[in-house]
């Protein structure tokens, strides 16, 4: 069987939500990165609902630049849906360019994790 990246993607992405799980203290900070958009959640993975969230759609600049303005823009909807702690989960990307960039700016406008 012929391996993809896709594949690999989805095992390194299990095993993550093997360790990681957000309660309604410490929700999860769920990030997907496609080709064009980046995308952020914070999840309460025990009520199963999700708490807030942001994207790149209405996001100008550079791929890097966008993801920090959602990392900027998720901690903001995290504070007024009464969040300040969370786990990240990277979702199986490498913690590296877009999704390091959104998680440090997340940090900078006051989240924790």
């Amino acid at each position: 069987m012929i391996k993809s990246k896709k594949h690999s993607r989805r095992k390194i992405r299990y095993a993550i939500r093997n360790k990681v799980s957000g309660t309604s203290e410490k929700p999860r900070l769920a990030v997907f990165r496609s080709n064009k958009e980046i995308y952020a959640q914070v999840i309460d993975d025990v009520a199963g609902t999700t708490l807030a969230s942001a994207s790149s759609a209405d996001a100008k600049g550079t791929k890097t630049e966008q993801a920090a303005s959602v990392g900027k823009l998720i901690a903001d909807n995290a504070k007024k849906a009464g969040v300040k702690f969370v786990v990240f989960d990277r979702g199986g990307f490498l913690y590296h360019g877009r999704v390091k960039a959104l998680a440090e700016s997340a940090r900078e406008s006051g989240l924790e994790f």
